[in-house]
Order: C-alpha cells, then structure tokens, then sequence
C-alpha cells in the first residue's frame, strides 16, 4: 500500500491549539501514521456517513479516506465526551 497525503481542515487544526501539550505529541504522531495505515487495528467506520475515527487516548480523531485520490481528510478533533455533541 502506497503512501497516502493527509490533509487537516481548518477547524481540526484550530481545535488542536486546545488539547493539552503531554497528550498533543501522541495525537499529532496517530494523525501522521495514517499515511501509512490508514484503516488501523481499532478504527472505526461511522454509521452512516463515510468516515472514521481512531482513539489515542482520551480523545478521537474523525477523518474520511479517499482510496483514488491517496489522500485523507483529518474532519474533527476532540476529547471524547465532546467529539460527538456537534455535527461535523
């Protein structure tokens, strides 16, 4: 499997700056091991929609996946009792 561009809207960017900094490092190296893998062990495709999220932690990262292109989306970021409250 080749190498897939990944690519973080605005709004997950922004949401980033928020997270604190001993939990930031783990979440930023999640997101970039996704061009590599970007079905890993334990993500989970959403009902209804397609995307998926991946846990590190206490917090998850929403993204879509697009196979023809090689690219993926980073949608939403976020702690977990948070993350789901807004449609993204």
């Amino acid at each position: 499997m080749g190498k897939y561009e990944v690519l973080i809207k605005r709004s997950a960017a922004n949401e980033l700056s928020g997270i604190p900094k001993r939990n930031l490092r783990r979440i930023v190296e999640r997101i970039r091991s996704l061009s590599d893998e970007p079905r890993p062990h334990g993500c989970q495709k959403l009902s209804a929609q397609e995307r998926y999220r991946i846990r590190q932690g206490d917090y998850r990262i929403v993204y879509s996946i697009d196979d023809a292109a090689k690219t993926i989306e980073v949608f939403k970021i976020g702690h977990r009792s948070e993350i789901y409250k807004k449609e993204y």
